[in-house]
């Protein structure tokens, strides 16, 4: 279990200062997560907004080893760094226990990342992926990704008279991802945060590939005052749009679970972007939403043997 006083006590491996959005969860899921690992870091960071705003030439704001990577390989670049780290270790040119990281966002992960992330996690690199999901590429202008929710508006899935926000359902990728038979898979929250560094600390330890699926609400995409972050990652839990659980070598588990379960316009009230689905023309739609949300929970009970 994380103690947050000795977390305390530890020195950001990403620093203040840096020009992510006031809110930006992604900030703070990185922060969590790099504070599991009591070893040196290697980062990889596809391009986007983290990458972006830590890394403004002649600044930066990372105080370990960071590598740039293009949106779509961050996963080859970070597996092939952590091969060149085992071929010293084996030729006794080096001692030190580092630990290996990349994070991208749904855009370079979800989507054109995908297969090098695949690739990777095939051939067993001892590294850990974190996926930061603010459910759209918010770097580029708010545009729709394969983790945008329906509904959702983005800028290339408007909501008017032809369509109402985006049209399909979002792509499972932490199903995706366990479908591999990794050791570890899980999805996670900042809410929940020693929920967080608990499975980031245990994907660093872990021999072999682990995952990290991580909801990093976005204030400027999703239309939410930026001091509502956390409370955005309470809603998507107790609603169920955004359940805990782990994979561990291939066992499934349930990491909580609501004690009220919220309907999801509870979720989507406070998001500017589904704003147009709250209306009477558009009910069928929030209720076929909940209808697959409800639904997801149910298989994912099944596969946690909860039922």
């Amino acid at each position: 279990m994380a103690k947050i006083k000795e977390l305390a006590k530890k020195r950001d491996i990403l620093s203040p200062g840096h020009r992510l959005c006031a809110g930006c969860g992604a900030s703070i899921a990185v922060r969590q997560i790099l504070s599991a690992s009591d070893d040196p870091v290697v980062v990889a960071n596809a391009t986007g907004c983290l990458e972006v705003a830590t890394t403004i030439y002649p600044y930066t704001s990372w105080r370990s080893s960071f590598i740039h990577n293009a949106f779509e390989n961050a996963a080859a670049t970070i597996s092939g760094v952590e091969t060149m780290y085992q071929s010293l270790k084996k030729q006794g040119k080096i001692d030190k226990e580092i630990k290996f990281i990349a994070f991208g966002g749904d855009g370079g992960t979800y989507d054109i990342g995908l297969q090098s992330l695949s690739g990777a996690l095939e051939r067993g690199h001892d590294f850990v992926y974190v996926c930061y999901d603010n459910e759209a590429y918010m770097n580029t202008g708010i545009q729709r990704s394969s983790a945008t929710p329906r509904g959702a508006w983005t800028t290339t899935s408007p909501c008017g008279k032809v369509i109402p926000g985006k049209t399909q359902y979002r792509k499972d990728l932490t199903g995706v991802v366990a479908a591999h038979k990794i050791p570890y898979v899980a999805q996670a929250t900042l809410w929940r945060w020693n929920d967080l560094i608990d499975k980031a600390h245990k994907a660093f330890y872990t021999k072999g590939p682990a995952f990290l699926n991580i909801l990093s609400p976005c204030p400027r995409g999703w239309r939410f005052p930026s001091e509502d972050t956390i409370k955005m990652t309470k809603l998507a839990i107790q609603t169920n749009f955004w359940p805990l659980y782990e994979v561990e070598n291939g066992k499934w588990k349930l990491n909580y679970k609501p004690k009220e379960r919220l309907p999801i316009t509870e979720w989507m009230e406070p998001q500017g972007r589904y704003k147009h689905l709250l209306t009477p023309e558009n009910k069928h739609l929030v209720e076929e939403i909940q209808q697959e949300i409800d639904e997801n929970w149910e298989r994912l009970l099944i596969l946690c043997g909860e039922k």
